[in-house]
């Protein structure tokens, strides 16, 4: 076997020769058909030729970045940790694990009580609340962000497909059905939404004044008019709409009486809204009413003596969960939540003192003759 080659050849990288074979003939000859390459074709890209910028980390950029970001991030961070402490917030938990709590005597209630027990706790607003005050409930210690109990859902039923209605998705079981008829709404978050109700007074010499509390509004605007609907047919007749369907187990009643005004009721009531969106974090806070400023010149809820009154329906204390309810304020940057503040001002602590640090020793060392001096 005899292989040529010519110096042009040897410079594209292949033989121009043939390879003489037995039999006569010849693999890849000059004459034969396209000669294959592996060498990466003469552009930018391939061979690495394009326009690249580095960095150099010098003590005249490096510094001055650390300052700038110390200066910027300490102001955001007193601002924001200033703005968050000046919303006002009042928790009051009424689980009633404490032998002197009004609501002791509730602790046990359970999905099947049948007469709805009742307790007040009575409490004190040392500040007035100025502007929109939103009523909160919180649970503590349950899991909403479970990956079965996320799935147990049927989003065609609550968008108000007919055939969804009668025929929920299996990801509702095992509360897809009940004695035979399909449950509206199905699925383990519907089942197990909150149900307590809660009152607020103000009680001023003896006289005791309702609270109005708004309960329209409280949900997002997307859920109420896009993901939720009720059953297309007669809106003001919901109960026929819903027939042929039974209510969630743990329910006291069906869906369709969850209010008496049309707009708020079956799968377009908010407070059902608000509960089937579901929490990322076991403890959380859900929003349950509104209490709108009624003036500029009085606050919404004035300093002084209040009372809560609840309707202890939802049963807490089988899974070690806690409840509380929640009178809070807003700003611009929505509710109380101090971390935000504190990690501005602690990363630009860190940024000031870390430039402080290395202008120390760029000051004392940076300067240092770096020749080494050759004893005689």
């Amino acid at each position: 076997m005899a292989v040529n080659y010519s110096a042009k050849d040897e410079a594209d990288g292949h033989p121009s020769g043939g390879v003489g074979v037995p039999g006569g003939g010849a693999v890849g000859g000059g004459s034969g058909g396209a000669v294959k390459t592996r060498k990466p074709d003469n552009t930018a890209f391939k061979q690495q030729r394009l326009p690249a910028w580095q960095p150099i980390l010098t003590a005249g950029t490096v510094l001055p970045a650390f300052f700038i970001i110390g200066l910027i991030f300490i102001p955001i961070g007193i601002g924001i940790f200033v703005t968050s402490n000046n919303i006002r917030e009042y928790e009051i938990d009424y689980t009633g694990t404490e032998p002197s709590s009004p609501c002791n005597k509730c602790l046990n209630v359970s999905w099947d009580s049948t007469s709805p027990c009742t307790c007040i706790i009575n409490f004190t607003l040392e500040h007035s609340f100025e502007s929109n005050v939103f009523m909160y409930y919180g649970l503590s210690n349950f899991y909403q962000n479970h990956r079965r109990y996320v799935k147990s859902r049927d989003d065609s039923q609550l968008n108000g497909d007919n055939s969804s209605l009668l025929n929920p998705s299996k990801e509702c079981e095992p509360y897809r059905t009940n004695e035979d008829k399909p449950i509206a709404p199905c699925g383990a978050i519907a089942n197990s939404m909150f149900n307590d109700t809660l009152e607020l007074y103000r009680i001023d010499n003896d006289t005791v004044t309702p609270i109005t509390l708004i309960k329209k509004g409280i949900a997002w605007w997307t859920d109420k008019n896009v993901k939720f609907r009720n059953p297309t047919g007669d809106g003001n007749n919901l109960t026929a709409l819903f027939q042929g369907t039974t209510k969630p187990v743990n329910w006291p009643k069906p869906v369709y009486m969850l209010d008496t005004e049309p707009d708020n009721n079956g799968f377009i009531n908010e407070d059902f809204i608000v509960w089937m969106r579901t929490a990322a974090l076991p403890t959380f806070r859900k929003l349950y009413r509104l209490i709108e400023r009624k003036n500029n010149l009085q606050p919404t809820l004035q300093a002084g003596k209040y009372s809560l009154h609840i309707g202890y329906n939802y049963p807490v204390h089988s899974f070690d969960g806690r409840k509380r309810m929640i009178l809070s304020t807003i700003s611009w940057m929505g509710g109380k939540n101090p971390f935000l503040g504190i990690a501005y001002i602690t990363v630009g602590s860190i940024c000031f003192f870390l430039g402080v640090v290395l202008l120390i020793i760029h000051h004392k060392y940076g300067n240092r003759n770096t020749s080494a001096d050759i004893p005689n």
